[in-house]
């Protein structure tokens, strides 16, 4: 049997290096690996492009590894929300780069890498500065632009339950992102409220197999984005 459990988050996301490419799960603070994220902040991997639904809010999570200057680079769907405040400032300064995505195509993009699908073509962008550069191709008598797949060097993922070879379960919408991305990274790294003995879990409601998933740590009492934004906290 193959046991994928990590004693900390520390030593569950050590060897992520500099310039590594690290999808993060989560859709604002629903399904957030934060613990996760503030243990790569405590490593200090730099260079970094990231992949998420958007850029982080307060000063706590994604937005906390952005302002200690480890990214280089995000690749997300809304760079800017009601309490993002820290990626705006840097990229009106031209200290971080990105990359916009429309959200469908976010997710098709990670999906397609999971499956194997170097590119794909979709309607969303013909017509705006989003295709610009890129390959279109007629279907139909209607216009379409080709996207590539996209895949990370780690991902950094939240789930409910857990069985030590990797079967995972998520907790209503904090699914979202985290099932693609574990099927779009060459290591997923879990954190899960609750690891359970191999065979623990009803094969039925197992949503990721344990064959995308490598490393998970048990963190039971996970703090909520929101909760720390609201309490005006910030990390470290």
């Amino acid at each position: 049997m193959i046991d994928k459990e990590y004693s900390s988050v520390a030593s569950a996301i050590a060897d992520i290096p500099d310039g590594a490419t690290v999808m993060i799960g989560g859709f604002g603070a629903s399904g957030n690996p934060i613990e996760l994220i503030h243990a790569l902040i405590d490593q200090g991997a730099k260079d970094l492009t990231v992949i998420n639904n958007n850029t982080g809010n307060g000063e706590v999570g994604l937005a906390a590894l952005i302002g200690n200057h480890q990214v280089r680079k995000m690749i997300c769907s809304f760079p800017r929300s009601s309490q993002s405040r820290v990626f705006p400032e840097l990229y009106k300064a031209g200290k971080i780069e990105l990359e916009l995505v429309p959200q469908g195509t976010l997710a098709e993009r990670i999906r397609a890498a999971g499956a194997g699908i170097p590119a794909f073509f979709t309607p969303t962008t013909v017509g705006t500065i989003l295709a610009e550069d890129k390959e279109t191709r007629q279907f139909d008598g209607r216009t379409f632009v080709m996207e590539p797949w996209l895949k990370a060097d780690f991902a950094l993922i939240k789930c409910e339950t857990a069985d030590r070879l990797g079967n995972l379960t998520f907790n209503k919408t904090a699914r979202n992102f985290n099932p693609l991305m574990c099927m779009a990274a060459t290591t997923t790294i879990v954190q899960t409220g609750k690891l359970v003995a191999r065979g623990d879990i009803d094969p039925e409601r197992v949503i990721t197999p344990g064959i995308f998933v490598n490393r998970i740590v048990e963190v039971s009492d996970p703090v909520h984005e929101d909760i720390l934004i609201a309490e005006g906290r910030s990390y470290p």
